[in-house]
């Protein structure tokens, strides 16, 4: 496995365990910003209030599971379980990520009804973001450790 597959294993993986974290901050407080108003405008885009502290934590469980599964799998993580199945999980995580970053400046704003602030952020960073991320765990899911070793 190349050097490059495990920094890009370690950056992808680093980066969604920490959205993982903040996501589970979140489901207690609206850190860093100041207000749950603020909050749902910057982060969610539409709605009352913030998410349930529920689905703040599914979602931070998810980001957990996608960080473990591209670690493994980049050969930065011990892995647990089939290779195979992890592989798959990588690409899962890929292809999530790919169309959330993708999709998501057409459906925001056409499609689904979003605050300004949160489109103008989604265009800028948050869309960005998940492609940059989803374009490194395909890296990692078609040339990680599994590779090598199946």
């Amino acid at each position: 496995m190349s050097g490059a597959v495990r920094t890009t294993g370690v950056v992808v993986s680093g980066a969604l365990a920490v959205t993982g974290v903040l996501h589970a901050v979140w489901a207690v407080t609206p850190w860093p910003l100041r207000t749950p108003e603020e909050f749902v405008d910057t982060v969610v885009g539409a709605g009352e209030g913030p998410p349930p502290a529920a689905a703040c934590l599914a979602v931070a469980g998810l980001l957990g599971t996608a960080a473990y599964l591209v670690g493994a799998e980049a050969g930065v993580l011990p892995g647990a379980g089939s290779r195979r199945v992890r592989r798959a999980g990588v690409r899962t995580v890929a292809g999530v990520l790919l169309a959330r970053g993708i999709g998501g400046p057409a459906l925001f704003g056409s499609v689904i009804e979003r605050s300004e602030r949160f489109r103008r952020l989604d265009r800028r960073y948050y869309s960005p973001l998940c492609v940059a991320l989803g374009a490194g765990a395909a890296a990692v899911g078609w040339r990680g450790s599994s590779a090598t070793k199946c």
